[in-house]
């Protein structure tokens, strides 16, 4: 190999040393650099406002258990929500929600509507429904231990007379079921002293009712005597499964958690217009009666022997079979009544 050939391949092979070691420093020089956390922005700690507990729809009676105070951030603030220390809680108590509130969501002064205030009532009724007032006393009230938001059935207790001898039925039955309570008296909260409420009498509640139920309570009250009978939580809740394995509420396919919600509280909360339960004074003493007893005819005269009914002598006892009774030698023929 000439000189020639061998300088310019000395050359060439310098040449791609050099751009390697170019092309090793450019790249190492180009590395990616370390991203550096930002720091996080704490959000500044305000006062503690009054939030929701849970959903509170158009018309909930405001108990203690429904909203509490929470912290808030400081910039959030706004002045329509209630501050810790600005409000008392206990004056909160029985007022009614004008617009629905959803859980965690602050609580606002045009949210709630007072007692004594215009429209309280017509605020505390769901769309559709009527308010209804019964008198009652302890024995029909449970002794006082009902409260405004509690659910009760109404018992309806009715003597019937009937039958030529006197007897009567006395029956007592439950005619409506689910009812809210609305207020006793003019209240409609709970008196809490000391951190315990307060048990009192009172002679009138209101109730909550669909206008059919409204008129089914106003005859009732000229039948007979209504009593309260207070509903465990509970029940509702087993009301509600067995409404929906029934079909009686249809959940749709395709509804979201809050529509769910909306239907399940829609059926929790409607009162029930049926007949329930009943007892007659037989199922409680032998000497009652179980039914009314057989109508008795005026209308022809009394066959010979018949008897007349008591009271009233132009009326006639139904005559049955007549059954031989022997005294010794002597036999008498007696006719039984039916």
């Amino acid at each position: 190999m000439d000189r020639k050939k061998l300088a310019l391949l000395v050359g060439a092979l310098v040449i791609a040393i050099g751009t390697a070691l170019a092309a090793r420093s450019m790249f190492a020089g180009a590395a990616a650099p370390v991203a550096a956390a930002a720091p996080m922005m704490q959000p500044q700690k305000g006062p503690k406002v009054l939030v929701a507990q849970r959903a509170l729809p158009v018309g909930t009676i405001i108990t203690a258990d429904a909203m509490s105070f929470q912290q808030w951030p400081k910039e959030m603030v706004d002045n329509a929500y209630f501050l810790q220390g600005d409000v008392e809680m206990d004056k909160l108590l029985g007022t009614v929600v004008r617009h629905p509130i959803m859980a965690g969501e602050p609580v606002t002064r045009g949210a709630l509507v007072s007692p004594g205030d215009r429209g309280f009532l017509a605020a505390a009724l769901a769309p559709g429904m009527r308010a209804v007032t019964i008198p009652v006393s302890d024995k029909t009230a449970v002794a006082g231990f009902i409260f405004p938001g509690d659910r009760v059935d109404l018992v309806l207790t009715q003597t019937v007379e009937g039958g030529g001898d006197g007897g009567a039925l006395r029956a007592s039955e439950t005619f409506l079921a689910n009812l809210r309570v609305l207020a006793t008296d003019q209240s409609t909260a709970s008196e809490v002293v000391d951190g315990k409420t307060v048990v009192r009498e009172f002679s009138t509640v209101t109730l909550e009712v669909t206008p059919k139920i409204a008129e089914k309570v106003a005859v009732a009250q000229t039948i007979g005597t209504i009593s309260l009978s207070l509903r465990s939580i509970a029940d509702n809740a087993g009301d509600l499964e067995r409404a929906i394995v029934s079909g009686t509420v249809d959940l749709p396919a395709g509804a979201s958690r809050a529509e769910e919600e909306k239907i399940i509280r829609t059926a929790m909360n409607r009162p029930q217009d049926r007949t329930g339960s009943y007892v007659t004074g037989a199922d409680v003493s032998r000497y009652q009666r179980s039914s009314l007893p057989p109508p008795q005819s005026s209308s022809s005269p009394a066959p010979s022997g018949a008897p007349a009914a008591p009271g009233n002598p132009a009326a006639t006892v139904p005559l049955g079979p007549s059954v031989k009774i022997s005294r010794g030698n002597a036999v008498e023929t007696v006719t039984v009544k039916k």
